[in-house]
């Protein structure tokens, strides 16, 4: 096994990794954006969380830093490449090393660890003293749309990539896990910054409901700046006690078309 690459290498796998980070990043958010935002807008209307939409300035300014994000992403994905080459992480290529049961497990371990990550390292971005330098960025989209999904200020890229290098040296992976892992990341960050709340009028009072975030949970984090701090689960959030107090009310009244209506404007 090689223990170094060549710049010419480096070059190229940094170039992969932007592809594929930049192509998640516009084929989710610009899918979403342009069934939700556009083509069905008047008919799910009803279901946006915050009825008001956003200026357009707010929307350029989640793609600049998503672009961004994606030039710092792909930078770790070649630290983790070289890493792996040297033998430092744990990451395998045959599949038989593990097994398939194996690699399932692994991917759920990813999602349930990346949860854990996000809440405690969001906490820790919502310190005042850390907020203003890192958090802001993010939150300049008080009412964010899908392409707000990867639009950080640079440190907060760094530290929303870390779940990853974090997890490659703890325990085996498998590179197909990763992709899966990544693109599930991809899902269901675009959908916590869509504006509108998909699940059904009463999906609260679920046993998988209590469990699961939804859209109108990181929209009101958004909205308020504080409180709903989870990525894929409720969790933390009921174990902190750090939902908003309004979050189900909210919920309802989404999924059961009780807001007041308000006139749709085009975005951009």
């Amino acid at each position: 096994m090689s223990t170094s690459i060549t710049m010419t290498q480096a070059g190229s796998i940094y170039a992969g990794h932007f592809l594929f980070t930049l192509g998640r990043y516009v084929v989710f958010a610009g899918i979403a954006y342009l069934i939700f935002w556009r083509w069905r807008k008047e008919r799910w209307q009803s279901r946006r969380v915050q009825q008001k939409f956003p200026e357009d300035k707010y929307l350029h300014t989640e793609v600049k830093y998503s672009l961004l994000t994606c030039l710092i992403f792909a930078a770790v994905g070649v630290g983790i490449f070289a890493a792996s080459q040297a033998g430092y992480t744990r990451i395998y290529t045959n599949l038989a090393d593990h097994g398939w049961t194996y690699f399932v497990l692994s991917i759920l371990l990813l999602i349930v660890a990346h949860d854990a990550y996000f809440y405690w390292t969001h906490r820790f971005m919502h310190l005042p003293q850390v907020f203003k330098y890192v958090h802001r960025v993010h939150h300049l989209s008080h009412n964010p749309s899908p392409w707000a999904a990867f639009s950080f200020h640079p440190l907060e890229a760094v530290i929303e990539a870390g779940i990853v290098p974090l997890m490659v040296f703890i325990i085996p992976l498998h590179g197909l896990a990763l992709g899966i892992f990544m693109l599930y990341m991809m899902g269901m960050n675009v959908l916590g910054h869509l504006g509108y709340e998909l699940y059904p009028a009463g999906f609260l009072r679920t046993k998988f409901g209590r469990l699961h975030n939804t859209s109108t949970h990181h929209n009101m984090h958004h909205q308020y700046v504080k409180g709903n701090y989870g990525l894929y689960f409720n969790i933390w959030d009921r174990l902190m006690g750090t939902n908003h107090a309004r979050y189900e009310a909210r919920f309802e009244e989404v999924t059961e078309g009780k807001q007041p209506k308000k006139a749709v404007r085009k975005a951009a």
